[in-house]
């Protein structure tokens, strides 16, 4: 049916305020999840990210039946927020990631740095920023073809519980699989039938090499042994220069002597840090 403008005056006009999902987020509500989130997980959020905030935000005003986001914060932030505050942690830090990104490093690691490894020892290689998993499976992939049964594991953590549970599962859509070199798709993951079609599933025997870690990378990690790689990829971009070298000093203590470090290639140590050598580009080397 075609309105008339007659009709299309009896047509309610669209309340801003009428959906949870519509409500504006003020500067200076966004400044104080701004500034949570910087306390919290060290991420520095531009202005520019405010729409991002409203966005992933809506749905849990929407849930709580709140007004405003200044409600909202005001929930997270009381004695009864904990479990909504770690749910707000979880939608704000979580990135985009991919299968085997930035290819050169993964050439880097079965070329250069597996060869050379110590041998009789376990191989050790740490995700620092794994979000959805695709980052510790690719290395874990590359550990199989070139190490199989001998030792070696892959921890892998993030600030985010629900990304982490779902890089547990090793579920992930079929839309990621051009990303997987074919003779690791044919060896380690399985498509999706029934409920699953749709998705692809990386297979049990490889997710059992891959544990995964709730960590914060602004605070002190627990002793977890040294890493012969430490992988902490695209995650400074968001950190201002203080975090960023709060952080790499937390994560170098526990990589060997003559391991590596290895950062996203829009990123640099650069004024960081002294302690590991640029090798090639991206890549540290912590000296014997």
């Amino acid at each position: 049916m075609v309105l008339t403008m007659e009709h299309q005056k009896a047509v309610p006009s669209r309340n801003a305020n009428a959906l949870p999902g519509a409500v504006l987020l003020h500067d200076q509500e966004f400044a104080k999840f701004s500034e949570l989130i910087y306390r919290i997980a060290g991420i520095s959020m531009a202005p520019s990210k405010k729409p991002l905030v409203s966005s992933r935000l809506a749905k849990r005003l929407k849930h709580h039946s709140l007004d405003s986001y200044g409600d909202y914060f005001r929930l997270i932030t009381s004695a009864q927020g904990k479990d909504e505050l770690q749910m707000v942690v979880d939608l704000l830090t979580t990135n985009e990631t991919h299968f085997f990104r930035e290819p050169k490093h993964f050439d880097f690691l079965r070329q250069r740095i597996i060869p050379a490894r110590r041998s009789g020892m376990a191989f050790r290689v740490w995700s620092a920023a794994c979000s959805s998993g695709e980052e510790p499976y690719s290395i874990a992939m590359v550990l199989d073809e070139l190490l199989g049964n001998q030792p070696w594991e892959v921890l892998a953590s993030d600030i985010s519980t629900r990304i982490l549970d779902k890089a547990r599962s090793g579920l992930f859509p079929m839309e990621r699989l051009p990303e997987i070199p074919k003779p690791y798709l044919n060896r380690h993951c399985l498509k999706g039938v029934g409920e699953y079609e749709g998705t692809l599933l990386i297979d049990k025997s490889l997710r059992e090499r891959v544990r995964f870690m709730l960590h914060n990378l602004t605070e002190v990690p627990p002793k977890l042994g040294e890493f012969d790689v430490i992988f902490l990829r695209n995650v400074m971009i968001y950190f201002d220069q203080d975090t960023k070298q709060k952080v790499v000093s937390h994560l170098l203590p526990l990589l060997r002597p003559g391991g590596y470090f290895l950062v996203g290639h829009s990123e640099s140590l650069n004024g960081v840090t002294d302690a590991v050598k640029p090798i090639a580009p991206a890549i540290y080397r912590k000296p014997d």
